[in-house]
């Protein structure tokens, strides 16, 4: 896995060993970045949620984000957030949390931070998409034209509207889906 784009262009990322990984690949990568600036070109403060190996926080500032949140339960996931972080030489432009991901939205909730772009990409299957936005909702993390981006398994079922925030873009990339969210207008 590698950063595609920007100042960081080309910086093979690390990543969590295992099955229960999912790096988004790089085309992927390619078509939702491209979806994202179809829709929203300044963005500054982004949020990882389930980040894994940070690779799409990194992204964002390779791009010219100006701050990436990064959160993530497992420790094992962290340290390899923190190197891919340290190779990028994105200290500086970079909080990394080490939570639960409701844990980790509460604490924001309480920083008064806003997102311009929240990445969910959590284990499938298991509702903690739906969860997540419900909590971004309740503790108004998104910034007026923020976007939500969510991957789940083709399987999964996403409503259409959640709480004021509706699909405005979904594509299915072999078994994944992703599905871009903005507030209703």
């Amino acid at each position: 896995m590698r950063i595609i784009s920007g100042n960081n262009k080309g910086t093979k990322l690390k990543t969590l060993e295992g099955e229960n990984t999912r790096p988004t690949l790089d085309r992927v990568k390619e078509a939702l970045f491209s979806i994202i600036y179809s829709r929203k070109s300044d963005i500054d403060n982004v949020l990882d949620l389930f980040s894994g190996s940070g690779s799409l926080g990194l992204e964002m500032l390779s791009r010219g984000a100006q701050k990436a949140y990064f959160c993530d339960s497992s420790k094992q996931a962290v340290n390899i957030i923190t190197e891919n972080i340290e190779k990028c030489r994105q200290q500086d432009n970079c909080i990394v949390i080490n939570r639960d991901y409701i844990e980790c939205l509460k604490l924001l909730e309480k920083e008064k931070i806003k997102f311009d772009l929240i990445f969910l990409d959590p284990p499938y299957d298991k509702g903690m998409g739906i969860k997540s936005i419900e909590y971004i909702y309740d503790f108004n993390l998104l910034s007026e034209n923020g976007l939500i981006v969510l991957e789940t398994s083709e399987k999964e079922s996403i409503p259409e509207v959640l709480y004021e925030f509706e699909i405005v873009d979904e594509r299915k990339y072999g078994r994944i889906k992703i599905y871009i969210f903005m507030r209703k207008e």
